[in-house]
């Protein structure tokens, strides 16, 4: 009967869903002092929550937005395809995306002429889900920059 019971209970363990680990929040605004170089986060009222370059498109509410999609920024062919073809940002995506743009976007867009314009790569993915963290925080809220 225990025997029973252990195999049960083992069962529901592994059918449960394992939450997904959340990346740091402070290791994530650390890090993000990289692509301040490029990117800013300006929030709706147009007050900088983050300082930073113009170079790449203001982070400001990029959790679930559709790709390629703020408004005035000159994004390549490539970015705005795939968000028509669907891509919201997740952290999934996110995190692949920052390791290699290019790369990402020719397996989402299954084009090998696909490029993306994002030079800087992130190859570690526990500092790409710190920096994912971090945006979802100031998503929500306004820490000192």
């Amino acid at each position: 009967m225990s025997h029973n019971l252990c195999a049960i209970s083992m069962a529901i363990c592994i059918a449960l869903p394992i939450p997904a680990l959340s990346g740091d929040i402070e290791r994530g605004k650390a890090i993000f002092k990289d692509c301040r170089a490029c990117h800013s986060v300006i929030d709706e009222t147009e007050t900088p929550v983050v300082r930073g370059g113009r170079t790449g498109p203001n982070l400001y509410g990029v959790i679930g937005r559709h790709a390629g999609s703020v408004p005035g920024f000159f994004y390549s062919t490539s970015m705005v395809a795939a968000g028509r073809q669907g891509l919201r940002w997740n952290e999934e995506d996110f995190v692949i995306y920052v390791k290699d743009a290019t790369a990402f976007l020719r397996d989402y867009l299954d084009n090998p002429t696909a490029r993306g314009k994002m030079a800087y790569k992130l190859p570690d993915s526990d500092k790409a889900r710190d920096v994912w963290a971090y945006l979802e925080s100031i998503a929500t809220h306004h820490p000192s920059p």
